[in-house]
């Protein structure tokens, strides 16, 4: 799961009544990814990219908003513009060694 801050165990309490919420949160173990290794880290480094360079001013309406962001989407295309993802499924193994099965002769 990603490290978002609604996935703690006071969202349980928020949602439902105590003895509920501690009965879930016993449940479940919580496995975070990497900060850095996280698929979302991708979807929020592009979505940085278009309020840096098409959403930084004022656009009066929806329609100028999807307008701007669908130029935007195709000279991003056209640029074949991409994120260099450094994160191997090496790193993965080695960040999250705790989580992968050894096995002993």
């Amino acid at each position: 799961m990603d490290n978002l801050k609604t996935h703690t165990a006071a969202a349980f309490y928020e949602t439902f009544e105590p003895k509920e919420a501690k009965k879930l949160w016993d449940r479940i173990e919580f496995v975070y990814t990497p900060k850095h290794g996280s698929w979302l880290n991708m979807a929020e480094i592009e979505l940085h990219v278009l309020n840096g360079q098409c959403l930084n001013k004022h656009i009066a309406t929806m329609q100028e908003v999807e307008d701007e962001v669908i130029a935007w989407q195709r000279a991003r295309n056209k640029k074949e513009s991409r994120i260099n993802w450094q994160f191997t499924t090496k790193d993965a193994r080695i960040k999250l060694k705790r989580l992968y099965p050894s096995i002993h002769n």
